[in-house]
C-alpha cells in the first residue's frame, strides 16, 4: 500500500517562505520510511516517490512512470543492478537507476530524479 506522507510545517521546522516549488522541502522523519519500500509524498503540489534504502540513504523521483503516464512508481521493486539502486516499474517492469533516473531495461524515457538530504532526522526534497 502506498501511503501519502506530509509533515505539518511547524513540525518540522519547515520554513514557509520558502514553500514555493523551488527550494528544499520538508517531508517527512526517516524512520517513517520503511526500508527498501516506496512511499508518495505531495510536495509542493508534485508527487514524488520516496525509497529509503539504507540508515540514511533517501532516494525521491518522480510517482509518475515516465513510458504510462501513470502515478505508480512508489508501487515499484526496489532492486539493484551491481552497485547501482534501481525502481522497477510495476506495470512493465522498466528498471531505472534512482541516482540518475536513466532507463536501464530499454531505451526510453528517463525517471526525473530530485536530491535528497537528511537534517535533524527529517527528509528534505529540493524541487
Amino acid at each position: 500500500m502506498t501511503a501519502t506522507l506530509e509533515l505539518g510545517a511547524l513540525e518540522a521546522g519547515f520554513d514557509e517562505t520558502a514553500a514555493g516549488t523551488g527550494g528544499w522541502h520538508s517531508v517527512c522523519r526517516v524512520e517513517d520510511l520503511e526500508p527498501a519500500w516506496g512511499e508518495a509524498a505531495l510536495i509542493a503540489g508534485r508527487q514524488i516517490a520516496l525509497f529509503r534504502t539504507g540508515a540514511q540513504e533517501v532516494f525521491a523521483v518522480a510517482h509518475e512512470d515516465p513510458a504510462t503516464g501513470a502515478h505508480v512508481m512508489a508501487r515499484g521493486i526496489v532492486g539493484s543492478r551491481g552497485d547501482r539502486p534501481t525502481i522497477a516499474s510495476p506495470l512493465h517492469k522498466e528498471v531505472y537507476d534512482l541516482h540518475t533516473g536513466e532507463c536501464l531495461s530499454s531505451p526510453g524515457p528517463g525517471l526525473a530524479t530530485f536530491r535528497t538530504r537528511v537534517a535533524g532526522g527529517v527528509i528534505e526534497v529540493e524541487l
